[in-house]
């Protein structure tokens, strides 16, 4: 009888799950449609929808029988696998009981509300109008970490890079990033010598939009994408999105430069392709979903980075955008334009060698936002200083290209940024140990067996979701813990 009374307990768990990642798949629906397709108008009955959606999946992750439950479900002889799901499970019912039902939907409402506005706020680069929404959100945010932090006994900011990333701390990012404060200054430095005896080669021209996006559903396929499985859509800022069968991307298209959407495209069909790739047999499950936010950036920046920038690919996308964009661009151009270091305004057309600038400095104002050593009128002074310092450029006066122009804390999701420069850190490492595997990647490319590198990645992160620690993967996936090295020599390699 007890057997049965255990085994039941993780039956109702696991069906119970499976119902929230119902309400999230249309929660997510919810938010894409209005990045891509809701008309202007309805952005007020949407928040008010979301916000109610938001809090009843809090509901459900709150349901007063979890803890009991699972609690019993320990006992009972369950699997490997099984006790991982287990364990991820009550990690989202601590992490959601931390927080009030109401602080929830407070701050669903206020992040919509400001996202909506920021769309045409940073257009017209409206500093001030945008000013008190963007405070709104951060003082939710600074309570949310508050209360974390006083039920987990980890510093505020540490609760909400956990968040994203289960087990990271400012310590740990700290130790990480060292590396490349040391590094990166002398290295962009030495990287721009070496271009100053280098012709520029400029990708600018006139690039149709629907031409631009042919080029793109081609390229996807060339990747790998599930059409069947997915769509490609446009949107103010980049992203991916979806569920089990439903994966949806979006890109943003600038037809004086074709570079941009080209390259956040395969950024985003990395993302998809791991959210394609993860176990069906786990869906709707903890367990099945991705590892964490720097293991899904592991998988857009190798796909974007090591493979999209790689010599082999770009001997693959050179006919292609000659043929939709009726251009003559030889292969030696699109490599030189490809590789160009040029310290710049806007994070998501960061060239790889400035990007982890970019993340520093929202790293670093993150902190200081959290503890209140930064507040959010100080925040456009904070942005320039840091950008003079770090890449030499100015966002005086330019506030839509300085501290307004990522998505993220309009939407209150401070603790994400670091995620992407630990997901660089991942990818190097990745490549490393496929071209010990299988040899060198632009060779492979060279022989038609770009599936095999694909395949590489189904194996060693794909096929394991969060069936494993992050950690654990990382060592499992590259045969080493995570590290900046792999990254560093990455960099300098393809670039000094």
């Amino acid at each position: 009888m007890l057997a049965m009374t255990t085994t039941t307990q993780y039956a109702r768990l696991s069906a119970h799950f499976a119902t929230i990642s119902h309400f999230e798949h249309f929660n997510t629906l919810g938010d894409w449609d209005m990045a891509t397709m809701m008309p202007p108008a309805g952005s007020q009955q949407r928040a008010e929808a979301m916000a109610s959606l938001s809090g009843h999946i809090h509901q459900l992750r709150t349901a007063p029988w979890l803890n009991e439950a699972i609690n019993a479900a320990t006992d009972e002889p369950l699997t490997d696998n099984q006790r991982a799901n287990l364990t991820e499970m009550t990690r989202t019912v601590q992490q959601a009981t931390l927080i009030p039902a109401e602080l929830v939907e407070t701050k669903t409402r206020a992040a919509l509300a400001c996202e909506h506005a920021w769309r045409t706020q940073r257009q017209n680069n409206d500093w001030a109008g945008f000013r008190p929404n963007l405070e709104k959100v951060i003082a939710l945010v600074r309570q949310e970490a508050e209360i974390r932090s006083q039920a987990l006994g980890i510093a505020p900011y540490d609760t909400l890079l956990d968040k994203f990333e289960p087990g990271m701390t400012s310590a740990k990012l700290d130790a990480l990033f060292s590396p490349l404060r040391q590094q990166l200054p002398g290295l962009i430095q030495q990287v721009q010598q070496k271009q100053v005896n280098e012709q520029p080669v400029h990708l600018n021209g006139h690039y149709p939009a629907q031409a631009q996006q042919q080029l793109s559903r081609q390229v996807m396929t060339l990747l790998g994408f599930d059409f069947n499985q997915g769509r490609l859509d446009s949107s103010s800022h980049p992203f991916s999105c979806g569920a089990a069968g439903d994966t949806r991307i979006t890109t943003r298209y600038d037809e004086s430069d074709f570079s941009a959407a080209l390259m956040s495209t395969i950024h985003e069909t990395g993302h998809a392709r791991y959210e394609q790739g993860l176990p069906l047999t786990w869906q709707g499950q903890p367990a099945g979903m991705a590892r964490s936010m720097a293991v899904h950036e592991s998988q857009s920046l190798f796909f974007e980075m090591q493979l999209g920038r790689s010599h082999g690919f770009l001997q693959q996308l050179h006919p292609l955008i000659n043929q939709h964009l009726g251009t003559h661009f030889t292969l030696e151009q699109l490599q030189h334009g490809f590789s160009r270091v040029t310290p710049g305004l806007i994070r998501v057309d960061a060239d790889e060698v400035t990007y982890p600038c970019h993340i520093l400095l929202r790293y670093q104002a993150e902190q200081a936002l959290v503890t209140g050593n930064l507040t959010v009128a100080e925040l456009p002074e904070f942005w320039h200083a840091n950008m003079s310092q770090m890449l030499g450029v100015s966002t005086l006066g330019n506030d839509k290209d300085g501290c307004m122009q990522d998505i993220h804390w309009t939407v209150g999701e401070l603790g994400y940024f670091p995620s992407y420069t630990l997901g660089a850190m991942i990818a190097a490492q990745l490549r490393d140990a496929l071209e010990q595997q299988l040899g060198n990647m632009d060779t492979l490319l060279a022989q038609g067996q770009i599936n095999d590198i694909f395949a590489f990645l189904q194996r060693r992160i794909w096929q394991h979701a969060s069936l494993m620690s992050t950690e654990a993967l990382i060592l499992s996936a590259t045969g080493k813990a995570l590290s900046a090295d792999s990254l560093l020599a990455h960099l300098a390699r393809r670039y000094a």
